[in-house]
């Protein structure tokens, strides 16, 4: 895995969120550098939350709630989203596993203890329904997977990332996002040589036995199903009053929170 420019990431979320007056809550890296499988082309997702000053968010005029940066850092590829508290935590509670794992994302560009508070928060705003967030992005990944000329390793393994994501939350409560360590409770052959393969994505996948991973992939995908109708996870968000408070805590706070991994 390439080296994550860490100090370089926190420079660039810094100074974007500056040009808003914003203050970062947390920013982590997601995409293939959190799912285990990135190569030395890929870029770095880099996402967050942070929070607008006071007086914008108690204004009637319209706000942006959303900051956003692609571009060429230091010959690196950056795709940078960051929300403000308040859509973020919107969509914590519309069984968004995207946001959630960027929670959770180990790989923490700007964090302390905010962040180890909306950890403590997320878990309870985990209900059983996130099944359909995951179900839905592995269903996009085999319809972009059908109309690919060329056949990528990368949306396959997309595909397992995300149902085995799925299946270890519904029976968990854990988000983990990282394919390698999924494949550990959940081994699944050929999935290492999918990764290898993703290096050399370019040249389509060769010889792989697609047969073997379409079947490999339906499988996986109606033990989502099981994991689903088995699971224990509460029907609504738990913590959904604590998530308020936190926000209104934050805003009447006031102070920046910049604290280094």
């Amino acid at each position: 895995m390439t080296t994550l420019p860490l100090d370089d990431l926190r420079a660039i979320a810094l100074r974007e969120l500056s040009k808003v007056a914003a203050r970062p809550l947390f920013v982590t890296i997601s995409g293939a550098h959190l799912y285990g499988f990135s190569s030395p082309d890929s870029d770095f997702d880099v996402r967050g939350c942070h929070l607008m000053p006071l007086e914008a968010a108690l204004s009637i005029a319209s706000q942006k709630e959303t900051v956003e940066h692609t571009g060429i850092e230091g010959g690196r590829e950056i795709d940078f989203v960051s929300h403000d508290a308040a859509k973020f935590f919107r969509l914590m509670l519309k069984k968004n596993g995207y946001v959630m794992e960027q929670i959770f994302s180990p790989i923490v560009v700007i964090g302390g203890a905010d962040l180890d508070e909306l950890r403590a928060l997320a878990k309870g705003c985990v209900t059983r329904h996130i099944h359909h967030h995951y179900r839905g992005f592995y269903q996009n990944q085999m319809a972009m997977f059908a109309k690919e000329e060329v056949k990528k390793a990368k949306t396959l393994l997309y595909a397992y990332r995300v149902l085995l994501t799925g299946i270890h939350v519904l029976r968990t409560g854990e988000i983990e996002a990282n394919l390698p360590k999924l494949l550990e409770a959940y081994p699944s052959s050929g999935v290492s040589d999918l990764m290898a393969a993703k290096v050399k994505e370019k040249a389509g996948l060769g010889s792989v036995d697609l047969d073997f991973h379409n079947r490999a992939l339906d499988g996986l995908s109606a033990r989502l199903e099981q994991a689903f109708g088995e699971s224990r996870l509460p029907e609504e968000p738990q913590e959904a009053a604590a998530l308020d408070r936190f926000l209104v805590s934050l805003r009447l706070r006031g102070r920046p929170n910049e604290e280094k991994a």
